[in-house]
């Protein structure tokens, strides 16, 4: 009887165990939970010990991990913010894959292959991991920014891209290639493209809505999560058909959903299987990793990574600054996007089916993308410390040195400078640091003396005086820049003050365990003041408003308390929600109506329990 090739249960049993090992070293390390499932994948693989050897099937199941990102990314993106998009999409997107296959193009001509070959390469080298970046930019909560959403649209232009360039290989095989006889005539790959799109809008737009009503009201949760997968699968599996990328219909779908009634309910069912399936593509990412290939052609593989990443990087870094990008983002934009992606391959084993080049070709282009994607999060650490060490134009700006005052101001927003506010009105000495030159500027023209500084840094704390200062305020946007800064107050400078922005409850749980003296949530104070004059607005006295608030404050810390020792959920009762409750009743009606055991009880009931009581009994 033949051995079965699929994946057996002690292959998955071997699957989470590198997993839960690499994924917690390598993010403990700085380098990244991508990098972790890699070198995973490339120990348990084939080129491993050989715990896995049917990597074609595990990385056919887990670019669903790929497909369902986009889904979730796409119900972020209304259709409205997508519109806004699409200068970004179609014009720098277009722009960045036109700019870097030409340089990759170049590249691979440079190392002695055909130019039609040396297209293909590099057309496909231009293409971006979806997967790896995208995961990228979530561990690092960029992807919502400015420069964020930015990256996002080059990644959806080259989803799109993929089509072309699969049509330009059928081109090419027919004057290059030696497997194909008929190739498909581009007018039908155009148009199946186009009623891909078609169905999956059509579909999205009346149909699911009404379908996940009917599901919300006769179907279980199970139901639910059911429909869920089938809205991504198949929008994925028609855009498949249609030969574009199953991402793209995937994300498609998510868009058209964003503005449902559902969106929250689908986002929380299919989010579980985006965890797993995308770290299992990366795990069969780097079990794909050929090492007999690079051992055999080493000079040529590590070559190809050197050429194909320097000339994408130099690509993306000149488009961006082209694009009016500072400094800073177009060097984060390409570290971030210097790789290949998975689309790379898609394109190579079309070409290789179409005879444009040969196995081992294939095979070591295949490798470089690998070994590309791999260096990912090294190119994001290396750009991080180029950024923080870079020169930045003080000109005008003073940087924090040698200063005494009282208070130390660390980040000078919104929040900051009303809370300088009554502490200038005493004549209280204060020192404020913050690390955007534009703001420090800006706030001169306001009257503030800010100086130039990375209050996350120790050096910078030093020399802004923390050591001698009777407080420091913690005022800067984000939790962890925050959380850094109180570690190293309360490990270098123990006997000053703190008193921090908190950005949420989570955060402000983190600080009290931290032993902060004071923290306050940004919006907490200002969100009770705001219902305070919206009850006196509907006709509330000034003392029932005021009385109101004071019980939502009170009820808040004492929530905060039991939430310290139990968690976020608890506490819960305390805090008042809108939805109605029923009463609580017994079970069984007691024959008699309760009575007052003697006097002094009687005493406490009050006219109203009186009159009630005697209604009922007479």
């Amino acid at each position: 009887m033949a051995e079965p090739t699929g994946m057996g249960l002690g292959q998955a049993v071997a699957l989470l165990a590198v997993t839960v090992f690499a994924v917690p070293l390598f993010k403990r390390f700085g380098l990244g939970a991508v990098l972790g499932y890699l070198a995973a994948g490339l120990v348990i693989g084939p080129f491993g010990i050989g715990m896995i050897q049917d990597t074609e099937s595990v990385l056919h199941v887990a670019e669903l991990g790929v497909v369902m990102f986009l889904f979730i990314i796409g119900l972020e993106m209304r259709p409205a913010r997508l519109w806004s998009l699409r200068k970004e999409i179609f014009g720098l997107g277009a722009l960045q894959v036109v700019v870097c296959a030409s340089l990759l193009t170049a590249a691979a001509i440079a190392f002695g292959l055909p130019w039609y070959a040396g297209l293909i390469i590099g057309s496909g080298f231009a293409l971006s991991s979806t997967a790896i970046v995208m995961q990228l930019l979530e561990e690092r909560n960029e992807n919502n920014e400015n420069d964020g959403q930015r990256v996002v649209s080059i990644l959806l232009f080259e989803d799109l891209a993929i089509v072309p360039l699969l049509a330009v290989v059928a081109i090419l095989a027919g004057q290059f290639g030696t497997a194909i006889e008929d190739p498909q005539p581009i007018w039908m790959t155009v148009g199946f493209a186009i009623a891909a799109v078609a169905a999956v809008y059509v579909i999205g737009r009346w149909a699911l809505n009404p379908a996940f009503r009917l599901l919300a009201q006769y179907g279980g949760r199970e139901v639910m999560t059911a429909g869920a997968l089938l809205v991504v699968l198949g929008a994925a599996w028609a855009m498949d058909l249609g030969g574009l990328s199953m991402a793209m219909g995937a994300f498609l779908a998510g868009v058209l959903l964003s503005e449902s009634t559902f969106r929250n309910q689908l986002e929380a069912d299919v989010e579980p299987f985006r965890g797993i399936l995308l770290g299992l593509f990366f795990l069969s990412v780097g079990m794909s990793l050929d090492l007999s290939v690079v051992a055999r052609d080493w000079p040529l593989v590590l070559g190809g990574v050197l050429a194909f990443m320097g000339a994408k990087m130099i690509g993306v870094y000149s488009v961006a600054r082209f694009m009016k990008a500072g400094h800073p983002e177009a060097l984060k934009r390409a570290a971030l996007m210097g790789e290949g992606g998975e689309f790379a391959f898609v394109l190579y084993a079309a070409a290789l089916a179409a005879g444009l080049f040969d196995a081992r070709t294939g095979a070591i282009a295949s490798a470089v993308v690998i070994l590309s994607m791999a260096l990912t999060p090294l190119r994001m650490l290396v750009a991080d410390r180029l950024k923080s060490r870079e020169t930045v134009s003080l000109e005008g700006v003073e940087e924090a040195r040698n200063l005494q005052e009282r208070v130390l101001v660390i980040g000078f927003g919104r929040f900051a400078q009303v809370v300088c506010q009554p502490l200038l009105a005493r004549d209280v000495d204060v020192s404020i640091v913050d690390i955007d030159v534009d703001m420090i500027k800006a706030a001169g023209n306001f009257g503030f003396k800010v100086y130039y500084g990375d209050g996350a840094r120790l050096d910078v704390l030093r020399s802004s005086g923390a050591a001698d200062a009777e407080s420091i305020l913690v005022c800067v946007d984000k939790a962890e820049t925050a959380d850094r800064i109180v570690e190293l107050v309360q490990s270098e400078f123990p006997l000053t003050k703190l008193f921090v922005r908190a950005y949420d409850r989570g955060h402000s749980i983190r600080l009290i365990k931290a032993g902060v003296e004071y923290h306050i949530r940004e919006t907490f104070e200002s969100a009770l003041a705001f219902s305070e004059h919206v009850l006196m607005d509907l006709g509330f006295s000034d003392e029932d408003a005021r009385e109101a608030v004071d019980d939502a404050r009170r009820r808040d810390h004492e929530r905060l308390t039991l939430q310290v020792a139990g968690g976020l959920q608890a506490g819960r009762d305390l805090s008042r929600g809108n939805a109605t409750t029923p009463e609580p009743a017994p079970y069984v009606k007691p024959r008699r109506e309760g009575r007052a055991l003697n006097e002094e009880a009687a005493g406490m009931m009050t006219a109203e329990e009186l009159e009630e009581r005697q209604q009922e009994q007479g």
